[in-house]
């Protein structure tokens, strides 16, 4: 008797312990679902004021040394029509020297590719300029014939633009974004007879660097476009408020 007493007693504490532990997750479940998330969007133009621009030259010949020497002449020649156009010493950096050593490749018989006898050596060598002369640099990397028409072989690349002031374009649109949203959770909660509470959370997006007017893919990890004089960044806020 004693022991089904105990049992009743026990199967009676469990039924309440259960109902508690009920309406409690009903109680958070509610609570989870007053809340309203939004996502915010921040954005600026701006132009790039910073630029790098590179190129490479080399020489070919059977004597190493004379090789060397050829080379450091279209060094010199270059470097001092560099300064001509304007560009400061100190943004000129020469790199060292790559030495190849070169071989007449022929196929035998069988149709395998075999290594011939030495044809010379090959310098090549590269410079490169870093400047906040946007402009400048923009013309010079057009114009680069001019080295080409005095006998030096030259390959340009394209300029890579950049962007100095890019912590305080972040914290601009950091602002812009986080005000876009609270507007957006404002209005919610205004057309569903709310009243917005406290913020609960702030997830902030990675900055998407992009030319204007382009069709450049986001990136998860972020997108830093460098081709692109003019730009435009972005970034996104999302918000998390109660709702009351």
């Amino acid at each position: 008797m004693n022991k089904n007493i105990i049992a009743i007693a026990i199967g009676a504490l469990g039924f309440i312990i259960g109902l508690g532990l009920l309406g409690n997750a009903v109680k958070n479940r509610n609570k989870s679902e007053n809340t309203i998330s939004v996502t915010g969007l921040g954005s600026k133009k701006f132009t790039s004021d910073l630029v790098t621009w590179s190129g490479s030259f080399s020489k070919n010949n059977f004597d190493l040394k004379a090789a060397y020497d050829e080379l450091a002449i279209d060094k010199k020649t270059i470097n001092d029509y560099l300064l001509s156009k304007g560009v400061k010493q100190s943004e000129i950096v020469f790199s060292s020297v790559d030495i190849q050593k070169q071989f007449r490749n022929y196929t035998d018989a069988n149709g395998n590719n075999v290594q011939g006898e030495f044809s010379g050596y090959s310098l090549t060598q590269r410079v490169s300029i870093e400047s906040k002369e946007v402009t400048k640099i923009e013309n010079l990397s057009r114009n680069i014939t001019e080295i080409i028409n005095r006998g030096i072989e030259f390959t340009s690349s394209s300029p890579s633009y950049f962007y100095t002031k890019l912590a305080t374009v972040k914290q601009e649109m950091i602002a812009s974004a986080t005000k876009d949203a609270k507007e957006r959770a404002e209005k919610i909660a205004e057309n569903s007879g709310s009243d917005l509470g406290n913020l609960k959370k702030a997830t902030m997006g990675v900055i998407q660097i992009t030319a204007p007017n382009s069709n450049e893919d986001y990136s998860y990890g972020g997108t830093f476009n460098t081709s692109s004089k003019e730009k435009e960044a972005s970034i996104t806020i999302k918000l998390e408020y109660e709702v009351n």
